[in-house]
């Protein structure tokens, strides 16, 4: 009688370890999904031809052009372009670090524009369209400064990467009609002959990172 108590006894104190147990699991499983995103910011020259690029990304939430850098409060997209505010034309990377890894990100930053051209992308000049990355936390600038500083000491550009590790400053959302621009515009010729070839380097480089 004492000992079938006792069996009885044990297996409500099992079922309760095991409820609680679940519990637990089913509450980390629940902090997992819902960890917050993440913030990254790149200027890579002009962010028309750069927005696209990681729209596509698995793990992407969300991609915002604007400006970051400078000194002037609410800049217009003609005052940046005077290049006398300080501001560079950037994107503020919203993504899911469960998805999608800054360091994936730092990967494609990279490999999408021409590090190693002082204030220069390809036709633009001007230090609106400098390479520079603006760093969120400490994490992220020893990140930049490891995988800048191994390019450098593979000489993987043939020539010095000139990128910028910055801390990030304020973020100004550039006027409504960047938002946005390559898929809205996307027959235009400017998007063909540059936002194009962009896109089509990337499926080529990165189509496993790619949303489908």
């Amino acid at each position: 009688m004492i000992a079938s108590l006792q069996v009885k006894i044990n297996k409500h104190k099992m079922r309760k370890i095991i409820l609680v147990l679940l519990a637990v699991l089913a509450l980390n499983q629940a902090n997992a999904q819902g960890k917050k995103t993440e913030k990254a910011t790149f200027g890579m020259g002009c962010f028309w031809c750069t927005e696209a690029i990681f729209q596509r990304l698995k793990g992407v939430v969300s991609v915002k052009s604007g400006y970051e850098g400078g000194t002037l409060t609410n800049p217009t997209y003609e005052e940046v372009c005077t290049g006398a505010t300080g501001h560079a034309e950037v994107l503020e990377i919203t993504y899911n670090p469960l998805v999608i890894s800054y360091d994936d990100l730092l990967e494609v930053f990279w490999k999408s524009h021409d590090p190693t051209t002082l204030n220069r992308q390809g036709a633009d000049s001007g230090t609106q369209y400098r390479s520079v990355v603006f760093y969120h936390s400490a994490e992220q600038k020893a990140l930049a400064e490891k995988y800048k500083a191994e390019l450098n000491k593979t000489n993987a550009y043939g020539k010095k990467v000139v990128t910028a590790i910055e801390a990030a400053k304020p973020f100004y959302v550039a006027e409504n009609y960047h938002q946005n621009y390559f898929n809205k515009n996307g027959s235009e010729p400017y998007c063909r002959l540059v936002i194009q070839p962009k896109i089509e380097k990337l499926e080529k480089i990165f189509k496993a990172k790619l949303k489908n």
